[in-house]
């Protein structure tokens, strides 16, 4: 009896065709998965190796589903031998567990061959993060930043040449503190500003840069510095 359950514990009987498609579906999701990721990440700590993980992973679970099956003996041994693994990995942004627990699930369904759910799973969740994101649902904040630079003009001469600049990148701008630089004149400007386009700071600054008497250009947000 016991060389009977060691052969039912050997005997997978699964065809390759199925292996393969449970693969090909993993990957098909995983890359979709980590296509998401990257376009609706929004914090400081954007990892490549996360996005190249995500699709790995759905195809590493839906492998791991495939060979424990319907066994039960055999599940155990792959807990006991996947124990010996440590994770030290530290992960920076909670939505980066999101996304990889996103992948793991996927994967379980490509595993056991639920193609339909995992296809379908993978593009109402992709779905739902990527309107959130659009949307910019939970943020509390406008997307508020703080300008500064140095300018040497002359201030009682009528509209100052960055002005219409301001003007033309910012949606919104409020002058918030002038402050002497030593004894020169020089001055630093502090604002308030809201980009029209957020992907154009870098531009803005160069442009800001561009300017005579203007310099020691910075751009603050709540997640990034543009120097």
């Amino acid at each position: 009896m016991q060389l009977q359950d060691l052969q039912s514990l050997m005997d997978t009987n699964i065809a390759t065709r199925d292996v393969l498609f449970s693969l090909l579906v993993a990957f098909l999701c995983g890359w979709f998965i980590a296509q998401t990721y990257k376009i609706t990440f929004g914090g400081a700590s954007y990892s490549k190796s996360i996005a190249n993980a995500l699709v790995v992973l759905s195809m590493i679970t839906a492998v791991v589903i495939t060979v424990i099956g319907n066994n039960l003996a055999r599940a155990f041994g792959l807990v006991g031998a996947m124990s010996i693994i440590r994770f030290r990995t530290a992960v920076k942004d909670p939505m980066d567990i999101v996304f990889i627990f996103f992948s793991l699930s996927i994967g379980l369904a490509a595993g056991v061959g639920l193609a339909q759910i995992a296809i379908i799973g993978t593009l109402s969740i992709s779905g739902v993060l990527l309107v959130m994101s659009k949307l910019g649902y939970g943020s509390t904040r406008s997307q508020e930043n703080l300008l500064q630079f140095a300018y040497a003009g002359d201030h009682n001469g009528g509209e100052p040449p960055y002005l219409e600049l301001v003007k033309s990148y910012c949606r919104t701008y409020s002058m918030i503190n002038v402050r002497s630089l030593g004894s020169s004149k020089q001055y630093e400007i502090s604002y308030y500003v809201t980009l029209r386009d957020a992907n154009k700071a870098n531009e803005f600054v160069k442009a800001l840069a561009s300017i005579k008497d203007v310099e020691n250009i910075n751009l603050y947000s709540d997640e990034s510095l543009t120097q």
